[in-house]
């Protein structure tokens, strides 16, 4: 916030206000004292004149006109150089001394024709000379020091001449002057104190006044700017919660006087807290600030941009076509944020999902409308990110069964609710089991058997995600143990992690210590992540290159369903592709599906990775998997995701090497 600094004149700078006050009162008078001065010079010189010609009498009135025309140009040269302004000092020096030159000359008119008397013209001269000098007096009350050079030589050279007559009138007349003298002293200092202190008193007053002025505008822009921080956002400049709260709740309760159509757009960030954590929380706020901006261009005048807080936005829209302005505003920001932020001079895409609620179909107060939005939000992240979802009755009843299962979570993970089961993986040649795939079950004492994808969302919703994957991993860790008992000593174990684990803590941090203290060797647990981890150089990069130093065996889930760069893959040395069962189903109609796993197989084979084939369900799919060339499978035809205890039991009735798979029986 701005600061005013209010000054208080110091005791040097009202000295200085005060002289230019006085030279600016003195300057004023000057121009009418000096035409007065000249006139009563001139009458006093016709009495004189008229009383005993001579002609010292003309030149005394000569060197009068003279002198107050002198003084006259020098009063219009100190006005037009602004000097009492500048130097209110020299400005009274130079008036002083012009009032001191003039004085002189006038104590030369007492000694003109032939002396001073008390009679006939001399008795006009002494009348004059106490004029002259009252009036100075009078036209210098602010500096006495002017009235008194002015005055003072005159009054002294009639006092000596008074007194050199020794008579008892002129000794009357003497002592009448000094009394006027002193009166004149007195008064002329009695003036300038006055003078001086209704100055301080002016001074005083202008500087309260302008201190209270001051006063009252810091005051008001305090207040406007306490208004103004209360109602933005200081990082983006757009509006806060408290402006969005003011005007949605402003919006509905127009409705009545001017109904019309709200559309609320709830925007939130994802993967910002990598980024923050990671990259520093400069490199975040330059995010928030890149995307505001964006967004802000993407709206109107009239729609309200607010930053709720963190990494959420939201868009306040109405009008008619309020709906459609809504979706193309979602749309353009989902758009807009696959274009990359430059953050320490590297490009880094920051992906956006947003959820859309309209009033009043969606909600009927702004609470409402806020609660809509938040949970159509919710489902846009729910359902993979990067998205724009409109909120719908169903949503609510998804969102109320995924609180159910946060809800219970925690006791789940900690009670053993969360079972690992696993799913074996055979070698199409011979039947040999090769691995399992670890596979967590949970049935919800209320809703039922819970899916996996619910539960990871759960566990990454409520920050639990290293907790759930360290329960599966212990598991896992716990059934390789097991394996050479069972026969399986080269078999390996996977587990699946979410690409969004990589952000939130460190996987081979995790895994590291639990495979040292049991013992076993970390190729043989492995590692599943989907193509989206591979995506993400900043933060899965680095995890998975992690992983793979520290001996873990790395497999992608789910290869051709995304958009895995194979250069990268051959980076990481990834160790095996899981093909995605959409590929397997009718395979053996589908032409264009056998080219496809047939192609998938070469890269396999050519990049030295084990290619799985999932979902194999029947004897006629793993017939036509075995002609392409497809050396693992993994599906319901060879046995279903089971607890570890019966995994004994499904090996002494699987098939293993030299006896037929295809078209044998299974336990299903």
């Amino acid at each position: 916030m701005e600061q005013r600094v209010r000054t208080v004149p110091d005791d040097t700078t009202i000295a200085q206000q005060i002289k230019t006050a006085q030279a600016l009162s003195v300057l004023g008078g000057v121009a009418l004292s000096l035409v007065s001065n000249s006139f009563i010079a001139a009458t006093t010189a016709i009495v004189l004149w008229l009383y005993n010609p001579a002609p010292s009498i003309l030149i005394w009135l000569g060197v009068v006109v003279m002198l107050n025309m002198t003084r006259l140009v020098t009063v219009i040269f100190i006005k037009r150089d602004n000097l009492p302004e500048r130097d209110p000092e020299r400005t009274l020096s130079l008036l002083s001394s012009g009032a001191y030159l003039g004085g002189l000359v006038w104590a030369v008119a007492p000694f003109l024709s032939g002396g001073l008397t008390t009679e006939g013209a001399n008795a006009y001269v002494i009348f004059i000379i106490a004029g002259i000098s009252a009036g100075a007096l009078m036209q210098s009350t602010a500096h006495s020091r002017t009235a008194l050079l002015f005055g003072g030589p005159p009054l002294a050279a009639t006092m000596f001449l008074l007194i050199q007559q020794a008579t008892i009138l002129s000794g009357v007349i003497a002592l009448d002057v000094l009394l006027l003298s002193v009166m004149m002293v007195r008064a002329s200092g009695m003036s300038q104190a006055n003078f001086i202190r209704s100055q301080q008193d002016r001074l005083q007053a202008i500087t309260l006044a302008e201190s209270l002025s001051n006063a009252n505008q810091e005051i008001q822009l305090s207040n406007t700017q306490l208004e103004t921080l209360a109602r933005l956002d200081p990082l983006t400049g757009l509006g806060n919660r408290a402006l969005f709260n003011a005007h949605l709740h402003a919006l509905v309760a127009d409705q009545d006087s001017d109904p019309r159509p709200i559309a609320l757009l709830i925007i939130d960030l994802d993967r910002f807290k990598a980024i923050n954590d990671t990259m520093g929380h400069g490199a975040g706020d330059k995010v928030l600030v890149e995307v505001s901006a964006r967004l802000a261009r993407l709206c109107g005048a009239h729609d309200r941009v607010v930053r709720l807080g963190g990494d959420e936005f939201a868009v306040i829209i109405d009008g008619m076509d309020a709906a459609e302005r809504a979706q193309a505003i979602g749309a353009g920001i989902m758009a807009s944020a696959e274009l990359p932020i430059l953050i320490h001079g590297r490009p880094t895409i920051v992906g956006t999902s947003a959820g859309l609620a309209l009033f009043p179909d969606h909600g009927h107060t702004a609470e409402e409308l806020f609660a809509s939005a938040d949970i159509a939000l919710y489902a846009a992240k729910e359902g993979g990110r990067r998205r724009l979802s409109i909120f719908n009755p169903d949503l609510k009843a998804r969102i109320d069964r995924q609180r159910l299962i946060e809800t219970g979570l925690a006791d789940a993970i900690a009670n053993d609710g969360i079972k690992v089961f696993f799913q074996p993986q055979v070698a199409l040649s011979d039947g040999s089991i090769v691995g399992f795939e670890a596979l967590l079950r949970w049935s919800h004492p209320t809703l039922g058997p819970v899916s996996p994808p619910e539960v990871v969302l759960a566990a990454h919703t409520l920050h639990m995600s290293e907790r759930l994957t360290r329960h599966i991993a212990l598991s896992a860790v716990a059934l390789i143990q097991r394996l050479p008992a069972f026969g399986l000593g080269e078999a390996s174990v996977a587990i699946n992690v979410s690409p969004r684990e990589f952000s939130t803590y460190s996987l081979s941090a995790m895994l590291a210590p639990i495979v040292a203290g049991s013992g076993i060797d970390p190729s043989k647990l492995e590692v599943e992540i989907t193509e989206e981890a591979t995506l993400d150089a900043v933060i899965a990069g680095e995890e998975l290159a992690r992983l793979e130093q520290a001996g873990f065996r790395l497999a992608v889930d789910d290869f051709g369903m995304g958009h895995s760069s194979l250069a990268y893959l051959v980076s990481l040395r990834i160790d095996r592709l899981k093909i995605d069962r959409s590929f397997v189903t009718g395979i053996a109609a589908s032409r264009q599906n056998q080219a496809l796993i047939s192609a998938l197989i070469g890269i396999g084979h050519a990049l030295d990775i084990d290619i799985v084939v999932e979902g194999v369900e029947t004897a006629e799919e793993a017939e036509v998997l075995r002609m392409l060339g497809c050396r693992l499978v993994q599906g319901y035809y060879y046995g279903r995701p089971m607890p570890v205890d019966d995994i004994p039991g499904w090996i002494e009735t699987h098939p293993g090497p030299g006896r037929p798979l295809v078209g044998a029986s299974r336990i299903q």
